[in-house]
């Protein structure tokens, strides 16, 4: 059969023209490299050999394979929900129908999160990984950049200072104050600060070296882009749309009451092991920071009622 005499083919030719020309490319140069590149595998496509490269242990424990490959699941999925954070962000034209696609997948993918905390829970050898833990201080889960990425594309700066500042911090002074101020005031700093003294630990310092200034840089795009102010700046009758609502408080629950006290249940059965729970690795009191009894982060805090944001995560 000729191609000449098939019109999709003719019409593909002429859309791949267009799109050249509009790169300014030449077309027949492109369809001669098309007709000298290799079939590609799954294994190229996927990048299978780099991926499973990637693990190593510290300790000859077979069970901190689990925990490396299980963490590694987590970022890759972090990764995900940043892609569709970033297109929420930049939608020109944002409609209720595509902001409520895009936070039902993620919510998806929190929900995966949530469920997959069994694997941390029930598939780990007790004895193993209060050894391989030993190996692991200083670092600690709190120094995933990614999660932080999510949270600050989620909603507005006052939501993440620590509660017992967070009065403080409105909406209005959020707009003016000084950056550096305000992330001396996220709630995870409590994470990263030895509980007993109140003194910056390795874990954070090291954690702020790396990524502060990247933090502080997105902090500033995302003033306008993340999810909260975005919903904000839609029309009144899309903020009232009962399916866009719905998936505003699914989001909210999943993330700050259900995948956290997923991964709190999953660190009380690892290191309360007697009347005092074990220090986290990067030595905080994990307990009053992880649990969102405490903490009371809430996203999207307006489509929640008093009583609701007063009672967040006491009844779970």
């Amino acid at each position: 059969m000729s191609f000449k005499s098939n019109p999709e083919i003719n019409l593909q030719l002429e859309a791949l023209k267009d799109k050249f020309d509009a790169m300014g490319q030449n077309l027949e140069h492109q369809l001669e490299g098309f007709a000298h590149s290799k079939p590609i595998n799954y294994w190229d496509y996927i990048q299978v050999d780099s991926l499973l490269s990637l693990q190593n242990q510290r300790t000859l424990l077979p069970d901190e394979m689990v925990f490396i490959m299980y963490h590694q699941i987590n970022e890759l999925l972090f990764k995900m929900i940043l892609w569709e954070l970033e297109q929420v962000a930049y939608e020109q034209e944002l409609t209720t129908a595509f902001f409520s696609e895009k936070l039902n997948r993620i919510s998806r993918y929190f929900d995966m999160l949530t469920s997959s905390f069994n694997i941390m829970r029930e598939g780990m050898n007790m004895e193993q990984y209060l050894k391989f833990r030993r190996t692991l201080s200083p670092a600690s889960g709190f120094q995933s950049a990614q999660y932080r990425y999510i949270e600050f594309a989620s909603t507005e700066l006052p939501n993440l200072i620590d509660a017992r500042f967070r009065e403080s911090f409105t909406a209005t002074k959020a707009s003016t104050i000084d950056y550096d101020e305000v992330f001396e005031h996220l709630y995870w700093q409590a994470a990263g600060k030895d509980f007993k003294t109140g003194e910056k630990t390795y874990t954070l310092k090291a954690f702020e070296l790396k990524y502060k200034e990247d933090f502080i840089r997105f902090l500033k795009q995302y003033k306008t882009l993340n999810l909260w102010t975005r919903f904000k700046s839609l029309p009144l009758s899309d903020q009232k749309d009962a399916t866009l609502l719905e998936a505003m408080r699914h989001y909210d629950y999943t993330v700050n009451i259900k995948w956290v006290l997923s991964h709190y249940r999953t660190a009380l059965h690892y290191l309360n092991q007697g009347e005092e729970p074990l220090e986290a690795t990067g030595g905080s009191d994990w307990v009053k920071y992880m649990h969102p009894k405490y903490q009371k982060r809430i996203f999207f805090p307006e489509l929640w009622s008093e009583k609701e944001r007063a009672e967040w995560g006491q009844n779970e």
